[in-house]
């Protein structure tokens, strides 16, 4: 079997994380691996997120293990601290290793600002320059490319630009339902082509770890031998069918069917 590397936080509720990049893994048949960052947890009252980080130190014996073993792939989370964005940074480089999926996670406090800026900082400069691709969501692609908020096509075309100008070979913007447009959109760019993937908007709330299971789908198929641009596609459909499937989990939060494409 291809073997694949989450490194990223772990979602106690199931749903996103690396508990969503397992269950897209095994969907795709291949054997995943996984470095905690970070545990969060939830209150239950308020659904409110409790991030506790792992130490450095156990996130580098963690991925030790896993580069003994060996991988094909790799796709990165919520990375949480600028040690551990380093940390990822001097493994990637030292072993030489392919098939880099970023996905670039911020915890936001809203549409202009972020909880953590030198997060996005060392990301920008330390990990999208070893990016086989990278994920971004509209918000995400408008903090890395630092034309602030993204309400458009031309505003995705203008940040992938600038985010390919920072190293990366190529990069997916994840427009979805949030993009002002009647279908559900992403935009692929290679550095040379831009793709405009569209789908039907599916109207839910039952959307908990979609941006996760898509860079996980992206993950395997890279794994798996498909070029970028097939694994992003495979990857959209994969993705598309999980959200049009999702379900209520509690009161607060639906989550993706991961399993529904193959279903």
């Amino acid at each position: 079997m291809k073997k694949t590397l989450t490194l990223a936080g772990s979602d106690s509720s199931g749903g996103a994380g690396i508990q969503a990049d397992l269950k897209t893994f095994q969907e795709h048949n291949v054997y995943g691996m996984t470095a905690l960052t970070s545990i969060v947890s939830m209150t239950p009252e308020t659904w409110s997120h409790n991030v506790t980080p792992i130490d450095v130190n156990i996130v580098e014996k963690q991925l030790e293990t896993i580069l003994s073993i060996g991988i094909d792939a790799m796709k990165t989370g919520m990375l949480g601290s600028v040690e551990i964005i380093e940390l990822a940074a001097n493994k990637i480089k030292s072993n030489h290793l392919n098939n880099v999926v970023i996905d670039p996670v911020m915890v936001c406090k809203g549409e202009d600002e972020v909880l953590q800026p030198e997060n996005t900082d060392a990301m920008r400069e330390l990990l999208l320059p070893l990016a086989t691709i990278t994920t971004p969501n509209l918000f995400e692609a408008g903090q890395l490319a630092k034309t602030g908020p993204i309400h458009d096509i031309d505003g995705m075309k203008e940040a992938a630009e600038k985010i390919i100008e920072l190293g990366a070979k190529n990069v997916v913007i994840k427009g979805g339902k949030a993009l002002d447009h009647d279908q559900a959109i992403d935009l692929f760019y290679d550095g040379t082509e831009f793709l405009v993937l569209e789908k039907d908007k599916i109207n839910t709330t039952y959307n908990h770890g979609a941006g996760c299971t898509f860079a996980a789908a992206i993950t395997a198929n890279l794994a798996q031998g498909k070029s970028v641009k097939e694994a992003v596609i495979a990857a959209k459909d994969f993705v598309h069918a999980a959200i049009k499937n999702g379900w209520k989990l509690n009161d607060f939060v639906g989550s993706v069917k991961h399993g529904a494409y193959h279903n």
